[in-house]
């Protein structure tokens, strides 16, 4: 399934940093995301993109994990060449990962 079938997200960005929050639609599928969306996996995901490092926190109180991308945005807002230059766009990609619950 992809990750937008349980799950929406947030992006914000901060100098050459973009931070992405997934938040489970329902609270009872928070284990799901906790187990299969990891900061590998989201590393992967972005691999032309995210040059750095990806670090994910955990927030069970509110079903939500929180990724942050180092060196994801093409030097940042004022120096990056990309159309998107603030990332918005990057949490609807991350949207398309495919979660296979049955592993």
């Amino acid at each position: 399934m992809k990750l937008r079938e349980i799950a929406h997200s947030r992006t914000g960005d901060k100098g050459n940093i973009s931070n992405i929050s997934i938040i489970a639609h329902d609270p009872e599928q928070y284990p799901i995301l906790e187990k299969y969306v990891t900061a590998e996996r989201v590393k992967e995901f972005f691999s032309d993109i995210v040059k750095g490092e990806v670090i994910r926190y955990t927030l069970p109180n509110i079903g939500a994990l929180n990724f942050v991308m180092h060196n994801a945005l093409g030097g940042g807002v004022t120096r990056t060449l990309s159309l998107d230059a603030h990332g918005k766009s990057l949490s609807s990609a991350l949207m398309n990962l495919e979660i296979s619950v049955n592993e």
